[in-house]
């Protein structure tokens, strides 16, 4: 059975920082993929930041700049750095990995976090 268990969720003032992770574990081979998505009150979830495997990455539009994703490989654990937040950075933030196999020889899964809430807020 895999977890993904995301941390560092909180309320910040706009223009402040935090520092979320999350760590997957269980049985894990490898995983291609691990990403951030958010899920602001009455809209779609959407894609923040991901990273493969071999480090390439991609951000929405909206944080490029502001936030960082990054990944320990041998920890199976993703981090996103936000800095200058903003209200409408305010979300619930979920912990994505895609491409997840468990053993050799078995099919990738996809697999989610439970969230964290974000709230940027004076």
């Amino acid at each position: 059975q895999v977890h993904l268990v995301e941390s560092g969720g909180g309320l910040v003032q706009p223009g402040g920082s935090l520092r979320l992770s999350c760590a997957a574990s269980g049985s894990i081979f490898r995983i291609y993929a691990m990403g951030w998505y958010r899920q602001a009150q009455g809209k779609q979830r959407e894609l923040v930041a991901a990273i493969t495997s071999g480090g390439s990455s991609q951000y929405a539009d909206s944080v490029k700049g502001r936030f960082t994703i990054s990944r320990d490989n041998a920890e199976n654990t993703v981090y996103l750095q936000m800095n200058s937040l903003k209200p409408e950075d305010t979300a619930v933030y979920y912990c994505n990995a895609d491409g997840l196999v468990e053993r050799p020889g078995m099919r990738g899964s996809e697999y989610w976090g439970q969230g964290t809430q974000v709230t940027v807020s004076s």
